[in-house]
């Protein structure tokens, strides 16, 4: 099976950050570690909080869904800066949104030149625009541009 690049990696973390407490996400969900949303029944495993290895192990577990995610639907080959914007694009916001999306519709039909703004189309939460969502769009679109991880 293919893997998200540590550049990949790195972004996702970046945008994410690391936090050691449950908290709110920006669509109001709970979430902990590097960004690791809370299925029901998790909180009680997370009440004294969770050490940044943990957070990672956490991370590596929920990349790999969005790398099968990604696997799944998107029907040509890509570059690892393709593959790790997908991956980082579908952890945020599930292989639901990548399904439905014409981002994936434009990848799939090799409509490369315009699949940067399609990821900016995706910078919304609570009905909100918000920076870092902005960022993180802009910075997956540089990364899908690019020939290598």
């Amino acid at each position: 099976m293919r893997n998200i690049t540590q550049n990949g990696v790195d972004l996702i973390k970046r945008f994410e950050g690391f936090e050691p407490e449950i908290y709110l996400d920006a669509a109001g969900l709970p979430t902990i570690g590097y960004g690791h949303l809370l299925r029901p029944g998790e909180a009680e495993m997370f009440t004294g909080g969770i050490s940044e290895a943990a957070g990672e192990a956490l991370l590596i577990k929920d990349v790999g869904i969005a790398e099968r995610a990604v696997l799944r639907l998107i029907k040509v080959s890509l570059t690892d800066g393709q593959f790790d914007a997908l991956v980082s694009f579908t952890f945020n916001l599930g292989s639901g949104a990548l399904q439905r999306s014409t981002l994936r519709r434009k990848v799939n039909r090799e409509e490369h030149e315009e699949v940067p703004a399609e990821f900016m189309r995706w910078v919304w939460a609570g009905g909100r625009k918000l920076r870092g969502l902005v960022r993180r769009r802009a910075a997956e679109s540089v990364l899908y541009q690019t020939n290598s991880g």
